[in-house]
């Protein structure tokens, strides 16, 4: 892994009273220490959550080390893909409509489609990521570039969530951000509004966004590092369920997640990390699940984002599971190296992700631009408790509402508050 820019984060406050000492950046002798002190002054359970499995066997579960071996984790676009891409987006354009009207209809892949349709399927019930390879960027503009990225993500899975919330006009009427760019803004954004690592050059560590599918484009690879790391969370789960049971409980557990602004008094929610769901016998496509779902730095803050003041502090208990899901995770994790043209798409209900830390050059800036996507046609149930937070991606995002920035931003703190630059 790349070593990082120079880069001197900015001080915050530590958060509310009473909490761990854990930070977003994992430390292992800090983790090593909390282990030993629970395991020798605790008397912990030595048992799954009733009806939690042993062990999960899926194409899901796969160790990072041999998946290579077995799996084509990438398919590289052919020069009648491209002949075809190029087509598509010469209709689109020819409507002469925003970009939010792109769907399968508006960017027509006839002899693709079964190709990307294969992608969904992958990713649903396959190895739960796949690298889409040769969009050729270089020779697109900007416009173009957004355009076909999601042209061909609307055919793996045609609904776009929103991840931010924009208000323009005379009646301040809201409109759904629906595309956000990952690049370091460290040199021109204050570090006071700065609340995640996707606007730095630092590592990010394991975790997962919102929604069902993340897609990455790769406008610019990093001149050094910026690796994407991907682990099975069935595999973490074998891992810990084996030897941590505890922890396994403690991450099916509610947790007070920090909602950061996103929400009205008491400004975080109780849930779940860990989410069961046993095999529907009346579904050949509904077999044993397990979903994770959680950010580290809602649980430690991040840079202009402390963990806020007036929430319950984390647990020992629950700091130590953060730390165990990152190092389980990165012990098994497979590196991917973006280049310039990948889409990388990836099921983000079991999938756990992170980066390494990269450095820029003046003629290579690593920028990605990110969709959060949902496949009506081979979605997972969706658990009760995530319900909120899907609605509030996926609900009511119309083609009139979708905004798809061309330049980058930093996402609103505040779901409807104003995004710089945007107004």
């Amino acid at each position: 892994m790349a070593a990082a820019a120079t880069l001197t984060p900015p001080v915050f406050s530590a958060g509310p009273a009473g909490q761990p000492d854990i930070a977003y950046a994992p430390n292992w002798d800090t983790y090593q220490a909390r282990t030993k002190r629970r395991v020798e002054g605790e008397a912990l359970p030595a048992t799954l959550p009733e009806g939690f499995p042993t062990q999960l066997r899926s194409e899901l579960v796969w160790d990072g080390a041999t998946v290579s071996d077995t799996y084509q984790w990438w398919y590289k676009l052919t020069e009648e893909d491209i002949a075809e891409i190029d087509s598509a987006l010469q209709h689109f354009t020819s409507l002469g409509k925003p970009l939010g009207y792109i769907s399968q209809e508006t960017f027509p892949l006839p002899k693709l489609h079964a190709t990307l349709r294969d992608v969904s399927r992958e990713l649903h019930r396959g190895h739960g990521f796949k690298v889409v390879r040769g969009v050729p960027v270089a020779r697109y503009t900007r416009e173009e570039s957004v355009a076909v990225y999601a042209g061909l993500a609307a055919h793996v899975a045609p609904s776009r969530g929103r991840q931010d919330t924009r208000r323009r006009g005379p009646d301040d009427s809201a409109e759904d951000v629906v595309l956000a760019h990952i690049k370091d803004l460290t040199a021109t954004v204050d570090p006071h509004k700065i609340g995640a690592p996707a606007y730095t050059t630092e590592k990010q560590v394991f975790h997962t966004d919102a929604g069902d599918v993340i897609a990455l484009l790769a406008l610019e690879a990093a001149a050094e590092g910026g690796e994407s790391y991907l682990a099975s969370s069935g595999h973490v789960y074998n891992q810990l369920a084996a030897t941590r049971p505890d922890l396994i409980r403690t991450l099916a557990e509610p947790w007070n997640n920090d909602e950061f602004g996103k929400s009205g008094p008491p400004g975080y929610t109780a849930r779940p990390l860990l989410y069961h769901q046993p095999a529907r016998p009346d579904a050949d496509d509904a077999p044993e699940r397990l979903i994770i779902q959680y950010a580290r730095r809602s649980f430690t803050g991040y840079w202009g984002l402390p963990r806020s003041a007036d929430i319950p502090p984390i647990t020992e208990a629950q700091a130590e599971a953060l730390d165990a899901l990152h190092f389980t995770a990165e012990r098994s994790a497979v590196a991917l190296e973006f280049q310039a043209g990948d889409i990388q798409f990836v099921n983000n209900l079991s999938i756990f992700h992170a980066r390494g830390s990269f450095k820029d050059s003046p003629e290579k800036q690593r920028h990605l631009v990110r969709l959060w996507l949902r496949d009506e046609e081979l979605a997972w149930d969706t658990p009760e408790q995530l319900r909120p937070l899907w609605d509030r991606i996926y609900a009511g995002v119309t083609p009139e509402s979708q905004v798809l920035p061309l330049e980058p931003f930093v996402r609103a703190p505040a779901s409807g508050e104003k995004v710089p630059g945007l107004q």
